[in-house]
């Protein structure tokens, strides 16, 4: 249960996840604050991979036996929750994938070889992930498209009167994150998306941030596409979904050939499969993709109206604590209506510093770029670090963080 009573930001949760009921080192139990790169998974997610492999491990879709049968059920009934969980219309418009880099490139070399023509507009933002910009610029080594992108405010908003300026351009493309791996910026998806469309381009969403941590509905946003990895909300490494609105998928070709993409195969042809099949070539992760389904129940369990308004209960404490600390120069909107990211740097200590400091008090951040080079370099920084919660985390971990961080400024003073 999480708790938000009188401004007690605590929860029950931390028990479901083996791996945080440890010390990190003697004395020093582990802090987790790294959820933004990988979340740490609940029993039940790791129950449910051991109960394939130890039960009915098997191929699924082509096999008849009881062991096929029993996987393909398991597998498709995550595809199910999973369409229910971002509301799509149907269980067969979300591939699964790798994780949401391949979501991304899956769209960006099969629509966008198809549709783009060189000249023109695809319209990104300055906070991208690398996985929303690198696809891009290999596009555009064969097919020299133009890309442009919506400036970043001082506070970590988007400058939306430049986006309206750039629509003049006529985009095919406005590709973008819903919520900010860095600056924890929560984008106006609904609004951009509608701009997006009244200027005739297709919209694709970066959901890996927002997806675990807020609901998130492709109906009311009328997204085309969206992208997002297991591994963030609770479930496996190597499992993703790409979500896409079916005429889209249809008129897509597959990048990937082999086994279960295709209907028939002769010596010189071949007929592709139904969707979601189609872009699923291969044997899939299957272990991984019904333990996502389990994280999908741990997460509906909780609520997600109920995770969302906790992670701002957390911001706006944490927010509170951590501008008691001078040396500390935080990144991004200082709003409470943003993710649970806090990326900061401390004049004269390198990230790395922090993080190995902190590592020391059994406090796991990130330093880096944060697969953000460019947002970096237009705060004029090489690196950062970076905290980031999730709902196993509460108000003690803020605390455990900025005790660190002082005692990070003491040793280096």
């Amino acid at each position: 249960m999480l708790k938000l009573d009188n401004g007690n930001i605590t929860n029950n949760l931390k028990a479901d996840f083996p791996i945080l009921n440890q010390d990190i080192y003697p004395g020093k139990p582990l802090i987790y604050l790294d959820s933004a790169a990988s979340s740490q998974k609940p029993q039940s997610v790791i129950d449910a991979m051991m109960d394939y492999y130890l039960h009915y491990n098997s191929n699924i879709h082509r096999g008849i036996h009881a062991l096929a049968e029993k996987a393909t059920a398991a597998y498709e009934d995550s595809r199910e929750k999973i369409a229910k969980f971002i509301n799509a219309p149907s269980a067969e418009l979300c591939i699964f994938t790798r994780n949401t880099t391949e979501s991304m490139n899956l769209v960006i070399f099969s629509w966008g070889k198809k549709h783009l023509q060189a000249g023109d507009v695809v319209i990104l933002t300055e906070m991208e992930h690398h996985s929303n910009l690198v696809p891009w610029h290999i596009l555009q080594a064969e097919i020299p498209i133009q890309l442009e992108f919506i400036p970043v405010l001082e506070d970590g908003t988007l400058d939306m009167d430049g986006y309206r300026k750039l629509l003049k351009l006529e985009p095919k493309v406005v590709a973008f994150m819903q919520m900010s791996n860095v600056l924890g910026t929560i984008n106006p998806a609904r609004e951009i998306i509608r701009l997006a469309h009244e200027a005739g381009a297709i919209t694709i969403l970066d959901g890996a941030q927002s997806v675990p941590h807020m609901p998130v509905d492709v109906v009311d946003l009328d997204v085309d596409f969206l992208a997002f990895s297991g591994h963030k909300m609770l479930g496996p490494t190597g499992i993703g979904i790409l979500y896409g609105k079916r005429a889209l998928l249809k008129d897509m070709p597959p990048i990937f050939g082999g086994g279960d993409m295709i209907k028939t195969v002769a010596l010189r042809s071949f007929t592709v499969n139904d969707l979601p099949h189609k872009f699923e070539a291969g044997t899939p992760s299957i272990a991984e993709g019904i333990a996502m389904g389990a994280a999908i129940d741990y997460l509906q369990q909780v609520g997600m109206d109920q995770i969302e308004k906790y992670e701002q209960a957390i911001v706006t404490y944490g927010f509170n604590k951590i501008k008691e600390i001078d040396e500390v120069k935080l990144f991004g909107t200082q709003t409470h209506d943003r993710g649970a990211v806090f990326s900061f740097a401390l004049d004269g200590i390198h990230p790395h510093d922090v993080a190995q400091l902190l590592d020391r008090e059994g406090i796991a951040v990130r330093a880096g770029h944060h697969c953000a080079m460019p947002l970096h370099k237009k705060y004029n920084l090489p690196a950062s670090t970076r905290a980031s919660f999730y709902l196993y985390n509460d108000k003690h971990d803020f605390d455990a963080l900025c005790a660190g961080i002082k005692k990070v400024i003491t040793i280096f003073k």
